[in-house]
């Protein structure tokens, strides 16, 4: 079943100082920073009974540095894919989905 989110709470922390789960307003945080969120789940059902479910989050790396070595980190994580990746107002965004 699924992991309580303070296990990922502590995973992200273990990459960066700055993680952020209600994230402050972006004039507030410190980057570079790991921002994530709730973003759905995934269960899987066999003999009409739930087997496997984790949640699904949206974590974002900010970073100033374009060649940010954080977001190598958290797209190492199992259960990890890379999404985008943009820049805005001078921070660079990666975009991962992570199940957990």
């Amino acid at each position: 079943m699924a992991r309580p989110r303070l296990e990922l709470q502590t995973l992200l922390e273990g990459i960066t100082d700055h993680v952020y789960f209600q994230a402050p307003g972006a004039d507030k945080m410190q980057y570079p920073c790991i921002k994530y969120e709730r973003d759905g789940s995934d269960s899987k059902y066999a003999d009409n009974s739930k087997y496997v479910h984790h949640k699904r989050y949206q974590v974002t790396v900010i970073d100033r540095n374009p060649d940010s070595v954080l977001s190598d980190s958290v797209e190492e994580l199992e259960f990890s894919a890379f999404e985008r990746f943009f820049p805005q107002d001078g921070l660079n965004h990666w975009v991962f989905t992570l199940f957990f």
